[in-house]
C-alpha cells in the first residue's frame, strides 16, 4: 500500500463502521486470538452480553469456514509447510446501530450452485423453520465433503437478527470468491 494511499483506506473503514478485520491465513490459535480481541473491543462498547455472544459464535463459524473451506491456501513455514486457509472477517457496525460480521474467501466454482441452492433456502426461512430445519440437519449424515454437520450456516440465520446476505463473484473457472454477511 502507498503511504498517501492510507488515509483513504482509513476512511472506508470508518464509513463502514469497521472496528475489527482479518485478512490473511487463518490458523486456530489466530482464531482464539480473534475472539478474545472481539471480546474486548465488544465490552469496550457495553454491548449486552448475548449480542456479544451471538456475534462471537458467528465470527468463530465464519473463522471455521476458512480454516477449512477456503480453495486459497498458503503454507505456513512455521508449521512445516502445512497448507492453510485464507480469508478475511471482518465485524463492524452500520449506521442503524446493528452489528454486522462479513467474511469471504475463495471458493472452488464447482461447488458454487450447490452453495448458493443451500444458502438460498436458509436465507427465506422464518426462525421457526430455522429451528425445525437444524433439528432435521442434526440427525442426518453430513456431505461426503463437509467437516462438520452442515449446521453452520443455520446456526449463523438463527443467530442474526436479519436474513443472511451472500454473494458469490466467480474469479475463473476455477475459483470463485464467497461472502456471507449476518447482522444483530
Amino acid at each position: 500500500m502507498k503511504v498517501n494511499d492510507f488515509f483513504q483506506y482509513r476512511e472506508g473503514i470508518t464509513q463502514n463502521g469497521i472496528f475489527l478485520t482479518f485478512n490473511g491465513v487463518l490458523i486456530h490459535s489466530f482464531m482464539v486470538q480473534l475472539g478474545e480481541v472481539l471480546k474486548m473491543k465488544m465490552s469496550l462498547f457495553n454491548v449486552d452480553k448475548n449480542l456479544e455472544a451471538k456475534i462471537f459464535a458467528t465470527v468463530i463459524e465464519q473463522a471455521q469456514n476458512i480454516i477449512f473451506y477456503s480453495s486459497e491456501r498458503q503454507p505456513v513455514p512455521a508449521m512445516k509447510g502445512v497448507m492453510v486457509g485464507v480469508g478475511t472477517i471482518t465485524v463492524g457496525m452500520e449506521e442503524d446501530n446493528h452489528y454486522y460480521v462479513i467474511c469471504g474467501n475463495m471458493l472452488p466454482t464447482d461447488k458454487v450452485e450447490k452453495l448458493n441452492h443451500r444458502l438460498t433456502m436458509i436465507q427465506n426461512m422464518n426462525q421457526d423453520e430455522l429451528k425445525q430445519y437444524y433439528k432435521e440437519q442434526r440427525r442426518m449424515t453430513p456431505d461426503a465433503d463437509s467437516k462438520g454437520a452442515g449446521l453452520g450456516f443455520i446456526e449463523m440465520a438463527r443467530k442474526s437478527s436479519n436474513a443472511i446476505e451472500f454473494d458469490f463473484r466467480k474469479l475463473d473457472e476455477i475459483n470463485s470468491y464467497f461472502t456471507i454477511k449476518a447482522t444483530f
